[in-house]
């Protein structure tokens, strides 16, 4: 067989901040209704016991006030390098996934320029000047979309190694009175790939996307605070949850099978599937759609690790935190071989959909 060039992750890392944010953290929020725009009956303790119920989330992290979102991908990024032994000189391109920029602690407002990836660049203090550094802003997705971007480079020749990051800072941009808040998380994430000449496939086998319009465009958005009384300049974050749950149910799954057909496999072959962290129950309905498309009903046992309950939802850091997780053994009875064909997927703001088969 001819030798092809392929992607190949050599090395992976992230950053976990430090400040442990517990349910009952919120005991003391005062909730509002969307439709009535007043707080909600029910007292903070149901409401924390119906979230965790449904999405397991027990605490989160969040970003200490010294830290912005480039701090955390530059560290990500140094532990990618300094576990893997790569000089960070060698890089050949910084893609950076986010959605929010260097927001400050206190403030709402989106900084995106200069781009992240740039500011990275400088705090990592890589002076070679044609390694080239640009953002993707994607909304959750922001790093597989990344990394079907440096699958691109590498496969068309144009650069042989490279990083790409997932990073946000969801704490700062969240609505305080909003119930969803409670979902959101802070972290960083980062994988090294590079260019690999094999005869037999290995690396990234195959991607399959997609991006919806119209309606969806708006089931993520910025918006003022569900309290009126609260300054309405002020924008956050904000979710049509039970549509977003609808859409991924509704297309998520076939994505995933459409991934596994062009890599010229079935799901028997597939040993792990990494998923965005958004919803433990989401991602138990995705997953089960997904087998239902091939006829089967029995899941693996742990087929699909989930972070989510420690470390809650960083949007484009939750795929590549927990990529790393297992890869360095830090999952309790998780583990990747070589030789494992695994999916990386996500979904999210857009609305946007990435599924990436690799081969380990």
């Amino acid at each position: 067989m001819t030798k092809q060039v392929y992607t190949r992750i050599i090395g992976t890392g992230s950053y976990i901040p430090t400040e442990i944010i517990h349910n009952d953290h919120f005991l003391n929020y005062t909730f509002f209704d969307t439709a009535t725009k007043k707080p909600f009956e029910k007292n903070n303790e149901e409401i924390i016991q119906k979230f965790q119920e449904i999405t397991n989330i027990g605490e989160r992290r969040w970003a200490s006030n010294e830290v912005v979102t480039s701090d955390m991908a530059a560290f990500a990024i140094k532990d990618a390098c300094e576990s893997s032994g790569v000089d960070p000189e060698t890089l050949e391109f910084i893609i950076v996934g986010h959605n929010f920029g260097d927001t400050a602690p206190g403030s709402t407002r989106v900084d995106t320029l200069p781009g992240l990836a740039n500011r990275v660049k400088a705090k990592l203090h890589i002076k070679n000047p044609y390694c080239i550094a640009h953002d993707v802003i994607s909304g959750c997705p922001g790093w597989t979309q990344g990394m079907i971007i440096a699958d691109a480079y590498i496969k068309s020749r144009m650069f042989k190694r490279g990083v790409v990051v997932g990073a946000d800072i969801l704490s700062r941009v969240s609505d305080p009175h909003d119930r969803d808040s409670m979902i959101y998380a802070d972290g960083a994430a980062a994988t090294l790939v590079e260019a690999v000449e094999s005869d037999q496939p290995t690396g990234i086998l195959s991607h399959s996307s997609r991006s919806d319009g119209g309606a969806t465009t708006g089931y993520l958005a910025f918006g003022p605070s569900f309290n009126e009384e609260a300054d309405q300049n002020d924008l956050y974050i904000k979710m049509a949850g039970h549509k977003v749950y609808v859409y991924a149910l509704s297309h998520v799954p076939a994505l995933v099978k459409d991934s596994i057909e062009k890599a010229g496999l079935q799901l028997k072959d597939i040993k792990k599937v990494l998923i965005h962290q958004a919803n433990e129950k989401m991602d138990e309905a995705i997953l089960k759609g997904v087998f239902k498309l091939y006829g089967e009903t029995e899941i693996p046992e742990g087929i699909m690790p989930m972070s989510i309950r420690f470390l809650g939802n960083s949007s484009t850091a939750t795929v590549p935190t927990l990529l790393d997780l297992v890869m360095k053994g830090k999952m309790d009875g998780q583990e990747i071989n070589p030789g494992d064909c695994i999916i990386l997927c996500s979904v999210g703001a857009g609305m946007n959909i990435n599924s990436i088969v690799y081969k380990v």
